[in-house]
């Protein structure tokens, strides 16, 4: 499951809405139950559709669990349609020559966190 959400900071305080997208239609049926159980529902939607045809550019964060193959064919892509200043969080794997700009381990996982520079020329995709 990879996602992407926006915030808009204006106004009476945050409001954040998120897509969730995955191409396995028992991974979205579990991610809706997920949401009502968390009360949530009319904050996020999930989305059964491939990955590569997403439009990713309403989105200020993408976040992504997906195998490192996938993340490196997925970056052009990002690095395409996000603005400078989209936050990218992946759990677990990262984008190979490009650096984190932040790497943590919590409760035993590695997250990594990259912000879409204004100059988007970042090494080589595999």
């Amino acid at each position: 499951m990879w996602r992407w959400s926006h915030c808009n900071h204006g106004g009476k305080g945050a409001r954040c809405h998120g897509t969730g997208f995955d191409i396995n239609p028992e991974r979205i049926k579990e991610a809706n139950q997920n949401a009502r159980e968390a009360g949530v529902t009319n904050k996020v939607k999930f989305v059964e559709q491939d990955l590569f045809k997403v439009d990713y550019r309403p989105a200020s964060v993408v976040t992504l669990y997906l195998l490192p193959n996938v993340n490196m064919k997925l970056r052009p892509v990002l690095l395409e349609q996000l603005k400078p200043g989209t936050r990218i969080v992946s759990h677990a794997f990262d984008m190979g020559d490009w650096e984190p700009e932040e790497t943590q381990v919590i409760d035993g996982s590695t997250i990594y966190l990259w912000t879409v520079p204004e100059n988007k020329k970042i090494g080589k995709s595999r």
